[in-house]
Formats: C-alpha cells, structure tokens, sequence
C-alpha cells in the first residue's frame, strides 16, 4: 500500500470518530508536516480519553506545534493522562516542573521521573542514567550503566552510543571491548559511527546521597572564577560530566549545517567565511529530560533562568575552521524579527565537549585573554553593559582549529523570558 493509500485507509478508519483511529490518522499526518490538521485530531481523541493522545496533543500545546504555545493548558492535559496512570504524562510533566514556570520545582519531579524509570521509559532511563553518572560513587557509575543498557536494550540509539562508551572506558564495571565493539558494528550498520573519546579530568562535586535521584542538582550554581572584568569573563570546569558532553554530540550530529550569522542590516542568518564551523540548533520540540538537565546546568552557571536562554546550538570546528572577531549582541532588526520582548542577548555561556589536539582556543582580544578548550569546560561572559547598553569589550573569536576536532554547546541568555516554560 502506497503512502497516499495508506493515509486515505486511516481517514477511513476515523471517520466513525474511534479515539485510537484519530489518533493514528493524527500521527501519520505530523510526519507529513499537516501538524493543524493533527492538533484537532488529538484534541478529539484526548477529550475522548485516549491517554497517548492527550500527551501528544500537551507537547503539541507545549511547543506551539499546530497552535499557539499554551505550556499551563498543556500541563492540565498531562496531569489528566497522569491521573489515568500513564507514566509517560508524568515524565512530561517533570520535564515541565524543572523548569520552574508553569509547573512548581517540588519533590514531585524525582517522584515522576522515577515512575517512569519504572515503567521502562527509554528517555527517562536515559535521563536518571545521567544523572547517576556525574557521581564519583562507584554504586552511581554502576546504576548510570545498568541504566544506559535497559534502555539500548529498547532501542534508544543515543543511550546506546553512551553505553557503548562506558563499555570501552570502563565506567561503572570492568571494560569490555569486545561488547563495546559488537555494539559500535551494529551502530555502524545503521550509519552512526563512534563518538570522540572524550574524559572530563574531573568529578563535579555533588551534594546528592548515593543512590538519590535528585533531578533539581541542575540548578545548583557552580564556583565560577573570574578571569577578567574588561569584559565580564568567568571560568569553570567540569561544569558538564563526560556523559553530558558525549550526550550533546550524539543528539546534535545528525542535524549538523553550515553555520551562519547575522547580517547586521537584514538581522536574518546568512552564511559568512567570519564563521567556518557546522551547527545543530537544537528544536525545543527534540528535547527531552537529559537535554533539559544539561541546559538548566549551564543557565544556572550562568546566572540567568533557563527560560531567558534562545536554542542550544552545538557546533563543530574541523582543521582550520574558525569564528573570527564578532560579538554576542544582537543588532536591533534582529531583536524585533525575534521576540522582541526578550531583549537582546545579555550573556553567553560556551561549554567545550572534548579535548582540541592543537587551536581551538576562545580569545578575548581586550583582555588579552585566550580560555584553552577542554571537555566540561565553561566559559561565561557578558555581552552588555549592567544598563543593558552592548559592551564593544565583548569581542571574542573562537581560533583556527590547527589539529583535531572541536566540539561546542552555546546558550546565548537574552534579558527577559524568551521560552514558553
């Protein structure tokens, strides 16, 4: 059956207005993009009491997909599937409470997180093994990895490519490289290859009892160091585990384009030679438990709510590739194309993800200042003046990469609420 055959035999199906068959339709139109046809279709099945509806048609109201973004509407949909025994609406429902906005940060969110553990839940499992996996508590390594395989044992590609990791590293158990190397061929089957070999040199100190799961340790600000005040720049390291930074290279990989900047006349992105590296905006839409911890550590390190922060990007710099002389602000036909009531951008936060074999550096040509990558490493610096005004001392070029590869994650944090929740 053709794919034009096959939707016209779901429309079929649902004409009798059947929860599931709505449901089904409503799905296989969000793969074709139909995605307002699909938010009415979900609406009809959740108010009709389909639980996986009614999540679909929450993270639908979450995003804005098909609708305008409705996160306390959204919310109320998840806590109806909850209340009808659906793991899955808890884990949502964690994923929303961490953020602070919508839902309240309360004991709740482990709960949740943990009955969807329990439930197999390969995002959650992938999720609670992180953050067992920034413990130095032998018992925590071994729970990240138990953790990590559940969930590649139902499929979860990027919980396998981190357990195959640990597999090869010995985190957690023994290496086995034998295992480590059966499962990189059937990765390698599916065209994903090996990611870098990245070892973050040291543990975060963590104030979580072994064994506790404690998903709200995100927002625990680091010590920063303060390596100039012309600009504002700090430093921290280890601020992400090497987990976090493996994680943020296998979700970004596959989306991976030539990056772009801003025209200064236009405000819109073009490609320029000032910038040379590949990019992966990540879609709020794509993240889940694990990608939102991540975010929220690094907001926290930053000082500024998550929801002020614009898309995760992750990038690559290969040979010779670089970012040459520029600053984070915004021009202001760029701020009004782009949710003009956020404000332009007041910080940046940049975290290395692996080690750069030679180059790479990030320079502050005021300061006379050079920050060396190396994985789990954070660098914070501010863009404007405390009067909102822009600091031309900002200036910064992320250097030629002469040897290696050199992996990024940047949130850049505007001066108000830019996200939803």
């Amino acid at each position: 059956m053709n794919e034009d055959a096959a939707l016209l035999e779901l429309r079929r199906r649902a004409h009798d207005g059947s929860p599931q068959a709505l449901y089904q339709l409503a799905s296989a139109l969000v793969v074709r993009h139909e995605m307002e046809e699909a938010f009415s279709l979900h609406r009809r099945a959740a108010e009709a009491g389909l639980a996986n509806a009614q999540i679909e048609y929450a993270r639908m109201l979450m995003y804005g997909v098909g609708c305008r973004a409705e996160p306390t509407r959204a919310a109320e949909w998840l806590l109806r599937a909850e209340a009808a025994g659906s793991p899955i609406a808890s884990y949502f429902l964690a994923l929303m409470s961490l953020g602070g906005r919508t839902l309240p940060r309360d004991g709740r969110i482990n709960e949740r997180v943990l009955r969807a553990v329990r439930a197999d839940y390969p995002p959650a499992l992938r999720a609670a093994a992180l953050h067992f996996g920034r413990k130095a508590d032998p018992g925590d390594q071994l729970r990240s990895l138990q953790l990590l395989e559940r969930a590649t044992g139902l499929g979860d590609v990027v919980a396998a490519r981190l357990f195959v990791e640990r597999l090869m590293h010995g985190e957690g158990a023994k290496p086995e490289p034998g295992a480590a190397h059966e499962l990189r061929v059937q990765l390698r089957a599916r065209g994903i290859g090996p990611l870098p070999d990245i070892t973050v040199p040291e543990f975060a100190p963590s104030q979580t009892a072994p064994g506790m799961l404690e998903m709200e340790e995100a927002l625990r600000a680091p010590d920063l160091r303060l390596q100039s005040t012309r600009p504002h720049v700090m430093t921290v390291d280890g601020l992400l585990s090497a987990e976090e930074c493996r994680l943020l290279i296998a979700n970004a990989e596959s989306h991976l384009q030539r990056s772009r900047t801003l025209d200064p006349e236009t405000g819109l992105p073009v490609a320029q030679e000032i910038r040379t590296s590949a990019d992966a905006a990540l879609d709020p839409i794509l993240e889940d438990l694990s990608l939102r911890a991540v975010q929220l550590r690094m907001a926290a390190a930053a000082g500024v709510p998550l929801d002020h922060a614009e898309h995760l990007v992750v990038l690559r710099y290969e040979p010779g590739q670089e970012y040459r002389p520029h600053r984070d602000y915004r021009p202001p036909s760029s701020i009004e194309a782009d949710r003009p009531q956020a404000g332009n951008r007041l910080r940046t936060i940049c975290v290395y993800l692996n080690e750069v074999e030679a180059g790479g550096q990030t320079e502050f040509p005021v300061a006379g200042l050079q920050v060396q990558p190396r994985p789990g490493r954070a660098v914070i610096f501010d863009n404007l003046h405390p009067d909102g005004s822009p600091d031309v001392d900002s200036l910064h070029a992320g250097l030629p990469v002469e040897h290696g590869v050199k992996w990024l994650a940047t949130l850049w944090l505007r001066q108000a609420r830019y996200r939803d929740f």
